[in-house]
């Protein structure tokens, strides 16, 4: 650990048991290739399957790798977990996906390009592969992104994308005002550093729904609270103009 890590890749976890070993190789081979002094900061927000074990286990199997494992004592949230990984990262560039690969580490070189290029922030905007199984996900995800544009008058694509890499120096000040620990902490923290001034790259990238896991998103029940939390934060927001 005594190299100072370039870039720090925070993965919040939460029952991964059935995909950690497979993801896991994907991104340590990406992150291989891309030449870039880094870390990896594992958090696991409770897990009650085996998704300890194997973090505690594969940190001590590669003590030649950069490894942190953080483990929270009760279950906080993804917000609170990938909070609590950037606070623990050393690296000038700071990021986090969703460790399902859904939108496939292969993405995270062009984003840290795009930091590198003058951005303060870069997140990957899904692009949908129809299918007709995943269809229902992404009439949601677009109509809760047309809404955020609406509510906030922001001109952001995709706030929810679970793909973004920050600046570090320049996400702590904003990570300070983040209220929201769930997932509704993905829109927050965007639309902050857009009001804190932060340049925000938008790279575009494949979304592909994967059927062998199950999701940790309740669909109807989870839109209805992203809508409510939305309405609040627009209150607020206006709050903090006024």
């Amino acid at each position: 650990m005594s190299a100072t890590p370039y870039l720090s890749l925070v993965l919040a976890c939460y029952n991964e048991e059935g995909l950690f070993e497979e993801s896991l190789a994907e991104i340590l081979e990406t992150l291989a290739d891309f030449r870039r002094p880094w870390e990896i900061v594992f958090v696991d927000d409770k897990s009650s399957d085996r998704t300890r074990e194997l973090l505690n286990s594969f940190a001590q199997r590669h003590p030649e790798q950069q490894l942190r494992v953080i483990l929270h004592g009760q279950n906080q949230g993804r917000g609170a977990s990938v909070s609590d990984g950037f606070r623990a990262a050393r690296g000038e560039i700071v990021g986090y996906l969703d460790i399902d690969l859904e939108v496939h580490c292969r993405y995270i070189p062009s984003l840290v390009k795009a930091i590198e290029k003058g951005a303060d922030v870069a997140t990957l905007r899904r692009l949908y592969l129809f299918r007709l199984r995943a269809l229902d996900r992404e009439i949601l995800s677009r109509g809760y992104s047309w809404l955020v544009r609406q509510a906030l008058g922001v001109p952001l694509q995709d706030t929810e994308t679970g793909y973004k890499f920050f600046r570090r120096a320049r996400l702590l000040p904003v990570l300070d005002r983040v209220r929201d620990r769930g997932w509704f902490w993905d829109t927050e923290v965007m639309v902050r550093a857009l009001r804190a001034g932060l340049s925000i790259s938008e790279i575009p990238g494949a979304f592909v729904r994967r059927f062998d896991k199950k999701s940790k998103v309740s669909g109807l029940k989870d839109a209805i609270e992203y809508f409510v939390k939305l309405w609040r934060f627009r209150r607020e927001l206006r709050r903090e103009g006024a």
